[in-house]
């Protein structure tokens, strides 16, 4: 016996616009880890990420009614998610002056990159490492930033950047190019990002 395919985000999006809360749960199962990861890159905090995706996925049930199903679902959430992340920057400001950004947790993805088990010297190390990487890229150009997370961390191909910040797939080409270079030039030697 076959079991049926899983449903469509878009098939899941109907059935949640009228009201399927469960519908509704297994897209948040689908997307909540890639947009929390996006979030976390983009606000260089854990807890800012987490709370952001709250809000996005509270903003995302509330507009249901407004998603275009020929449009991708996780690209239109990461546009939710995005203006709130910017809108959460924007009322943290002033937190921001006097207490700096802290530094991420570690990324249990980045950490699996060879199939032996790092010693816990080089755990550490690849742990700071990637603290500064995410250090350097919450402090790039908000306009950078959300180029380079969208295409190198979330796997995103420059169209589909392009329609997440509604710009053409040049401009989402140039601000990565100018996002890496910034990196390139304030990044250590080892922790620069490949060409």
């Amino acid at each position: 016996m076959t079991s049926a395919p899983d449903p469509s985000d878009a098939a899941l999006a109907g059935r949640a616009a009228k009201g399927d809360e469960r519908a509704f749960s297994v897209l948040v199962q689908r997307h909540q880890e890639s947009l929390y990861r996006l979030l976390r890159r983009y606000t260089g905090d854990g807890d800012e990420a987490y709370e952001a995706a709250q809000e996005a996925f509270i903003a995302a049930w509330s507009a249901l009614a407004r998603y275009d199903p020929n449009r991708s679902f996780g690209a239109w959430l990461r546009t939710i998610a995005i203006n709130k992340a910017r809108d959460r920057t924007r009322r943290m400001a002033f937190r921001r002056l006097f207490f700096g950004s802290k530094a991420l947790e570690d990324n249990e993805d980045a950490m699996r990159h060879h199939d032996a088990a790092p010693t816990p010297d080089e755990a550490v190390a690849e742990r700071q490492e990637m603290a500064t990487l995410d250090r350097a890229v919450a402090q790039l150009p908000t306009k950078l930033k959300e180029a380079l997370i969208l295409t190198a961390f979330d796997g995103l191909s420059q169209q589909e950047a392009a329609l997440v910040l509604a710009v053409s797939v040049k401009t989402i080409e140039t601000r990565v190019y100018r996002a890496r270079k910034i990196l390139a030039e304030t990044l250590d030697p080892a922790l620069r990002p490949s060409p």
